[in-house]
């Protein structure tokens, strides 16, 4: 964001900027997509900058940018759509054989690199609560609620904001937050999966289990990527609106519609999304030369990988950092 050269805008821009990743976790929970939230941000500090000399403090300016943003966000909300993963359309478990098709009809759920949102420099208590609170499933049931239910839930039980805050923040009385609250809480215990409340591996778990990931997946070894996965386990990728239980149907899907061959057609490189272990996913080309392929994002318990959300959008590579070609 550019503005004049001025003490008031140097002002602003210095003690405003350091809320600027906090404010991309908040509306990446209001909308579901980096894309919208990046521009919501930008949208909130122009709000923020044209309005600063009216500041006058009764807040403080993380809660006074906050309420802007939340305003900026559902009034993006009013000519959106609720952005899902093929799990949340309600559909059953898909026929691995069946080849898949796009469906861009649906507005879909994005992933968020951790280093937009991350809370550096902060405790361990507040990066964990920070960790959890963006991710993929968690997100994904938000987008469940209607806007205003949404809004009020991350206000007061992410953010932990006082309920007349709130209530400044959507435009409603203290008493109708409560009421909200209440429903949002409801429905959101309704679409949360269980997997959440699995134990996750110990740091030296999942490092040995993500490599034996990347060797499975870099040698297309189908039998050692089944045994990878939970007995349980969810693989879905959006615009394939098709969703996939339990290993074998994970195996048999990748088996049989992955346009890798064999060994050295894929190339894994590690990353973070939404405080989850994720690979940028490469495959060869007829070039010789490994290009972006998938982005997987995945959710670890204490028996292996419990669910996989494999996305194609490739200008996800750009958003995470990830190369454009991977060497061979």
């Amino acid at each position: 964001m550019t503005v004049a050269n001025n003490p008031v805008d140097e002002d602003f821009l210095r003690e405003a900027d350091a809320y600027r990743r906090e404010l991309t976790a908040h509306c990446y929970r209001m909308l579901g997509s980096v894309h919208d939230a990046e521009d919501l941000v930008q949208e909130t500090y122009l709000r923020a900058w044209r309005a600063y000399d009216k500041f006058e403090g009764r807040s403080s300016l993380r809660t006074w940018l906050h309420r802007i943003a939340t305003r900026a966000c559902l009034t993006a909300l009013e000519s959106s759509g609720r952005r899902m993963l093929p799990t949340g359309l309600g559909a059953p478990s898909a026929d691995p054989y069946v080849p898949v098709v796009e469906s861009h009809e649906v507005p879909w759920l994005e992933p968020v690199p951790d280093d937009l949102v991350s809370t550096e420099g902060s405790d361990p208590a507040s990066v964990a609560t920070s960790k959890e609170s963006i991710r993929l499933a968690f997100v994904a049931a938000l987008q469940h609620l209607p806007p205003r239910q949404r809004a009020v839930l991350i206000l007061r039980d992410v953010l932990q904001w006082r309920a007349a805050e709130v209530a400044d923040a959507v435009g409603v009385t203290t008493t109708a937050v409560n009421s909200i609250l209440q429903r949002a809480r409801a429905q959101l215990d309704e679409v949360m999966p269980t997997e959440e409340t699995v134990s996750p591996p110990t740091d030296t778990e999942q490092r040995a289990l993500l490599d034996r990931y990347v060797t499975a997946f870099e040698n297309k070894d189908v039998d050692a990527i089944v045994e990878l996965f939970t007995s349980d386990a969810v693989w879905e990728m959006p615009p394939f609106p098709g969703w996939y239980h339990g290993p074998a149907n994970i195996g048999r899907l990748i088996d049989t519609q992955c346009p890798a061959k064999g060994p050295g057609d894929m190339k894994l490189v590690p990353t973070t999304a939404n405080g989850q272990p994720a690979f940028g996913v490469y495959l060869l080309g007829e070039d010789g030369v490994h290009r972006p392929f998938q982005l997987q994002v995945l959710t670890l318990g204490e028996n292996g990988v419990t669910h996989a959300s494999v996305f194609f959008e490739r200008d996800l590579f750009e958003t995470f950092g990830l190369p454009e070609t991977v060497a061979a």
